[in-house]
């Protein structure tokens, strides 16, 4: 029976039964107990708020490649799947729907908002996940795993529990980044530091014993009602003689002290700093330095509380314009200077955090960023790709602070944490003590032991900040704590591909928690990959509405056109790429680009499909050296095996976009546009046997290698084509077929470079004939002239070729040419002179009246263009769009007169 491929590609219809054959099957389920050499990627978790976009589908796809690629080499590969509870992102949903119901989380209780939450995870949590396996990506799904599903919450909680025990989590009085919006806490990696046009106001605080005053300057002028000093520096020859003395601050008329401090700089402002500890990080650390009280002001949702006196109750904003009034009213205002400084905003609520003291859970960091950077330093793992982020990765660790890890939200992991209030009057205050327990019946024994039979407890409310459980990902999604056998085959994981964005949020805390927990770093290489840009390369974001739906291409155009194109257009290891992109049409040249390339494979894999009589790759045999390989089956079998070793070597060393560009050149150039054309006289049914015969064979061979080396960067359509070559039933699949190695013995680059010179010779004289307007049923005489042997050897060799594919009927081949070859038209290839002989092949007084024709035409259109581009009113008023378009006109008006001008000087 005669297997084909219908005439069209369909992509939605291919992809769509691929990815339900994959996942019905369960082909990508890993088995601990097959043993092997592992190689696992745990996906980083996209938030389960979240839908695709550009960013997912890149990610995805250079990992899919990297997992489907290392599965074909015969390891043992698990890539595991999963979302991120989000815990911000899910509550500000939710809140909204509350608030439009005329609602508060509050007045559902707990209980009834995570009931709440639980239904909104099942009925559109799933999104994301089902819009990843539109990207037909390797995962095994019997694994999926969610942050807060019921393994990954024991792991949470026994992290928490030994890192408390440990010593290493503390609750505390301290300065935090607190979000007014979200009215939590966010940590310093959760803040985006912006700049904007602001003012820098200076006002004049009395010395109270009224010899003068000080002149302060600030950005946020409403904090002045905290402020507890004034600081200036030691050094400072201007206020030495003041240190020690107090101010009187204005509206609040409270006696604050003139304190001396390294941390001021003198040339910054006046040289005299307000000290606010309670809202300011610097001021925070200066008040702990000098004794100083931390007053607060504000409310945790932004506006003023009663320590703000009349401001009380305002929101931060108003208070700062009525407090500048009221000091302009009092005479202290001096001036108020334009400023352009850096905001910190909350990644999630979008306005200024404010530095807030609250009561929080924090994890002292320096021990285990001590044990990352060990590992970093001593065995240099993990490997970053590319190396320059080694460095930055490695600065950041030694930055870091003490992580706030509590958040006031309830969707989330629940601080475990229980408050003895019988303590403290039935309240959680900052002093009420407390025991930590992985569940109430453990806290409720040990409360009982510390405090009696009649010990009252209430559960902390706070939960984790979600980057917690995010960074035990690499282990607890494989069993940890428990010793399973997932955890002690595949970890460490192998691969982590992610952005560079999120080597603070993510990589290290990742690094640090698997560190103490495993003593061993949670994966071998961390592959950073840069951004994709948008078509005029500006970054991707909902603020600019710049965002490319992937969806919509992988509608217009297929998934495997996408997946090609994001990977072919990255050049070098961690390199942003650009996305080219029509808003007005939703189009993009680039993917059309891939879409054409898959259209091009099939229909080179249905020709050769065509001439396999019905025979499978299998059934015909592997071509041989000795089994009557003629000049080009050797030409692509070497060419083959060269991009077989390339592609083996790049993807190894993760240069997928050199990976994909080389298959690129391979498929559509070498086999598609020349070997195909090679071979076809030998295909015909009066073609010779033998010669035949090892054309199919080398055909088959090639295609299904070809299918084999592509199938990691365009799964679906390999697929569909290999299943219908090798006529294999459902039992196997593409997928779990070993990647094709190089054999070497094939590998003829002198062949290549011969066979390089045919194609030249081949091409000029093709364009030699379009010059001539030879039609190209015409066949011609054609005159190769080189005065090397080699080269006339080549020539000679290969004669058959550029007979057929140039349509040649006469070829000759000669060191010398005959002085009297009569009119003809030249061209060169390297050394070699190609002529052809014009006489009784082309009427040369109807070509030049036609080229004369053409010629004069193109001198009129430059005539009028030029005249048009001289007229000082067209290009005053012509938008500037049709004035470079005319230019544009002009010049290749211009390049079209050369060349015919040119071609009449030949005829």
């Amino acid at each position: 029976m005669t297997a084909n491929l219908p005439p069209q590609y369909d992509p939605k219809a291919t992809e769509t039964k691929w990815q339900k054959y994959w996942e019905d099957n369960q082909t990508f389920k890993a088995d601990p107990e097959a043993g092997g050499e592992p190689y696992c990627v745990v996906i980083p978790p996209p938030n389960v708020t979240g839908s695709l976009h550009m960013g997912h589908a890149f990610e995805e796809t250079l990992i899919d490649v990297l997992v489907r690629y290392h599965r074909m080499t015969g390891r043992n590969t698990l890539w595991l799947p999963g979302t991120d509870h989000a815990s911000i992102a899910v509550q500000t949903i939710l809140e909204k729907q509350l608030k439009a119901e005329g609602k508060t989380r509050h007045d559902l209780g707990r209980e009834k908002f995570l009931e709440r939450a639980w239904e909104w995870k099942a009925e559109s949590g799933n999104t994301i996940t089902n819009q990843l396996r539109s990207l037909g990506v390797s995962v095994d799904w019997s694994r999926e795993r969610f942050t807060m599903d019921e393994g990954l919450s024991a792991a949470v909680l026994e992290a928490f529990v030994r890192l408390y025990d440990e010593g290493l989590i503390y609750r505390g009085n301290y300065l935090v980044n607190w979000c007014p919006a979200s009215q939590s806490a966010v940590s310093d990696l959760e803040v985006d530091q912006q700049e904007v046009d602001g003012h820098l106001w200076h006002f004049r605080y009395p010395l109270t014993d009224g010899s003068g005053y000080l002149e302060v300057a600030t950005t946020r002028p409403e904090t002045m009602l905290g402020d507890t000093a004034v600081a200036v520096n030691p050094q400072d020859d201007r206020y030495k003689h003041l240190i020690g003395k107090t101010v009187t601050l204005p509206i609040v008329n409270r006696e604050i002290p003139i304190i001396a401090d390294e941390f001021v700089d003198p040339t910054f402002g006046t040289g005299c700093v307000k000290v606010t500890p309670a809202h300011d990080p610097n001021d925070f650390e200066m008040g702990k330095r000098h004794n100083l009280p931390f007053i607060n002001i504000m409310n945790k949702d932004g506006t003023l509380n009663e320590n703000a006196g009349e401001f009380q109750g305002q929101d931060r904003f108003v208070a700062r314009k009525n407090v500048v009034q009221r000091l302009e009213n009092d005479g202290v205002l001096v001036k108020i200077e334009d400023y352009k400084h850096t905001v910190p905003y909350s990644e999630r609520g979008k306005v200024p955090v404010e530095p807030l003291i609250s009561t929080q859970w924090f994890v002292k960091i320096e021990p285990l960023s001590q044990r990352a950077l060990q590992a970093l330093d001593q065995s240099n793992s993990p490997v970053f790709v590319p190396d320059r982020w080694t460095k930055v990765y490695r600065d950041w660790l030694v930055k870091l602070k003490d992580w706030c890890i509590s958040r006031q939200l309830w969707w989330g992991h629940q601080i475990p944490a229980w408050y003895a209030v019988s303590e403290t009057q039935g309240e959680i205050t900052d002093t009420t003590p407390f025991v930590v327990a992985k569940n109430e019946a453990d806290a409720k024994e040990k409360a009982t032991a510390k405090f009696g039979n009649d010990v009252q407890l209430a559960r902390d409310p706070d939960v984790l900040d979600t980057w917690f459980s995010s960074g035990l990902w690499p282990f607890s999604t494989l069993g940890w704590p428990d010793e399973t056998k997932d955890l002690e085959f595949y970890y460490p994981t192998t691969t982590l591909v992610t952005g560079f964005d999120i080597i603070f949020f993510w990589v290290a805390r990742m690094t640090m928690m698997a560190g103490h927990f495993t003593e061993k770093m949670p994966f071998d290489t961390v592959y950073i990959h840069g951004l994709v840009l948008d078509e005029n390369g500006q970054k991707m974001s909902k603020s600019k509405n710049n965002g490319i739906d992937p969806l919509l291409l992988i509608g217009k155009y297929g998934t495997d056109a996408l997946r090609y194109t994001l990977v072919k257009e990255v050049v070098g290891a961690g390199q942003n790429i650009r996305m080219e992109y029509d808003r007005k049409t939703d189009e993009s040249k680039s993917v059309e680009a891939s879409r054409n390339f898959t259209n091009k494979l099939w229909n080179a894999a249905r020709f050769v499909m065509m001439n396999l009589e019905g025979h499978t790759p299998q059934q015909l045999g592997s071509p041989s050296v000795g089994g009557g390989l003629e000049l080009c089956d050797r030409w692509i079998l070497s060419r083959y095996n060269q991009v077989v070793q390339e592609s083996r070597t790049c993807l190894e060393n993760y240069g997928l976009g050199e990976a994909a560009k080389g298959l690129y050149e391979f498929i559509w150039g070498d086999f598609c546009d020349w070997y195909i054309e090679l071979v076809k006289s030998r295909l015909q049914q009066d073609a010779e046997p033998s010669s035949k015969k090892v054309a199919q064979q080398t055909f088959a061979f090639v295609l299904e290698g070809i299918l084999k080396l592509l199938h990691p960067f365009m799964p679906h359509i390999t697929e569909e084509i290999w299943h219908t070559l090798t006529q294999t039933g459902d039992d196997q699949c593409l997928a779990l077929q070993a990647y094709p190695e190089a054999d070497i013995s094939l590998i003829d680059a002198e062949l290549e470079q011969e066979f390089e010179l045919l194609f030249g010779t081949i091409r000029t004289v093709r364009n030699l004939r379009a010059d001539a307007d030879i039609k190209p049923s015409v066949k011609v005489t054609a005159i190769l002239q080189s005065e090397s042997e080699k080269e006339r050897q080549i020539i000679s060799d290969g004669g058959v070729y550029i007979q057929d594919l140039a349509k040649v009927e006469n070829l000759t081949v000669t060191a010398n040419l005959d002085a009297d070859l009569g009119q003809t038209i030249a061209g060169v290839v390297g050394t070699v002179q190609v002529l052809i002989p014009l006489a009784g092949v082309v009427d040369l007084a109807a070509l030049r009246a036609k080229l004369e024709k053409k010629l004069s035409k193109v001198e009129a259109e430059i005539k009028h263009t030029a005249a048009r581009l001289t007229n000082q009113k067209f290009v005053d008023k012509a938008t500037p769009d049709v004035v470079q378009g005319a230019r544009d006109a002009l010049a290749e008006a211009e390049k079209q007169a050369e060349i015919l001008r040119d071609r009449l000087k030949v005829f």
